[in-house]
């Protein structure tokens, strides 16, 4: 295995490895570690370049450390990606080699499933790491607790911009069908929600109308649709400049990390009237599901600290009308409040 270390990036650690034999080229960064170890998933992506996923992973590494600490959960914020340029061929050995990637940092950098990848490959991973979550026959599939945080971050939304929490009625449009948005969907249909969905992979928008009854639309619709809230649970970087404008809906809340392209787009959203959830404060279910076998938590242990998102969410909506500032700017100042408690932030370049 070949590591070269990319120095100046203001984070603990970032570095690119790679393993010829597996096919493996993978990207780790650790952005902080004030709060315990770094914890964050394996994104499994066709990125056109290095540069491109370094990108990627800079910005999703950071979203973590600020997700952790608005959960309370006593772990730093990192994350890793694998360039998956020409497919996968052999998926054991390319997450045996990242496992392999992952022991080499001693415990500073904890992984488990994200998009691309699944259960059974974090079970490839502990092959060769103890330090992986979501293994396939302990916590699992963080999906349904991402799912549950995000339906307690909506309804914290409704019960700030109608007063009631009651989803039953309203609408919800739903931007990527996979497994979180999958959850979310079963989750919202079973509280009476109508519901619109778009996934770029048809069959995953298609069980959605089937199972649960909503309509599909092309991908290209979906911001435009007229409803109550819109949910982003694909990729990052869809609330932009093109499609804020878009936008009929009163509330945004999903899963996706890193949802807007820049505060710019945050600033957008709220001067058009917009609630916008902060996505680290609204996806944390998952992580939080992982301290089932991370910390020894009972399962209703984590489903308690799931469903106090809630509050957070609520805290964070009432903070920032109070203060006037917008709502990431508020989620932000907890966070780091939260971090400056247990000290300055390492930094080792």
């Amino acid at each position: 295995m070949k590591i070269s270390k990319i120095q100046n990036t203001g984070y603990e650690y970032v570095a690119s490895c790679k393993d010829e034999g597996a096919q493996y080229h993978g990207l780790i960064a650790i952005h902080s570690t004030t709060l315990g170890p770094a914890l964050g998933g394996t994104r499994l992506w066709n990125y056109r370049s290095e540069g491109e996923a370094l990108w990627d992973l800079l910005r999703l590494a950071r979203g973590m450390t600020y997700k952790n600490a608005l959960a309370g959960i006593p772990f730093g914020g990192g994350k890793s990606v694998i360039i998956a340029t020409n497919g996968v061929a052999d998926r054991e050995r390319l997450f045996r080699a990242h496992g392999r990637f992952i022991q080499m940092l001693s415990g500073n950098y904890i992984t488990a499933e994200d998009i691309g990848s699944t259960t059974i490959d974090m079970d490839y991973v502990g092959t060769e790491t103890q330090y992986v979550a979501g293994l396939n026959q302990r916590s699992g599939d963080p999906s349904p607790s991402t799912a549950r945080g995000v339906v307690r971050a909506i309804q914290a939304a409704a019960k700030f911009r109608w007063g009631s929490d009651l989803l039953s009625g309203r609408s919800v449009a739903i931007q990527g069908c996979g497994n979180v948005g999958y959850h979310l969907a079963s989750f919202l249909h079973n509280a009476g929600v109508h519901l619109v969905v778009s996934d770029v992979v048809i069959e995953k928008a298609k069980r959605v109308v089937r199972e649960f009854g909503a309509r599909s639309v092309a991908p290209d619709q979906i911001h435009s649709e007229k409803v109550d809230i819109f949910a982003p649970c694909g990729l990052g970087a869809t609330i932009n400049e093109k499609t804020v404008s878009l936008l009929q809906a009163e509330i945004v809340a999903g899963s996706a990390n890193n949802q807007l392209l820049s505060d710019h787009d945050g600033n957008a959203l709220e001067e058009r009237g917009i609630v916008y959830v902060p996505d680290f404060a609204a996806s944390a279910g998952g992580v939080i599901n992982g301290c089932i076998e991370l910390l020894g938590w009972q399962p209703f242990e984590a489903l308690r600290k799931v469903d106090e998102i809630y509050d957070t969410v609520l805290s964070i909506l009432k903070t920032a009308r109070n203060r006037g500032i917008r709502t990431y700017q508020a989620a932000n100042e907890l966070a780091e409040a939260r971090l400056s408690q247990s000290g300055p932030t390492k930094n080792s370049g």
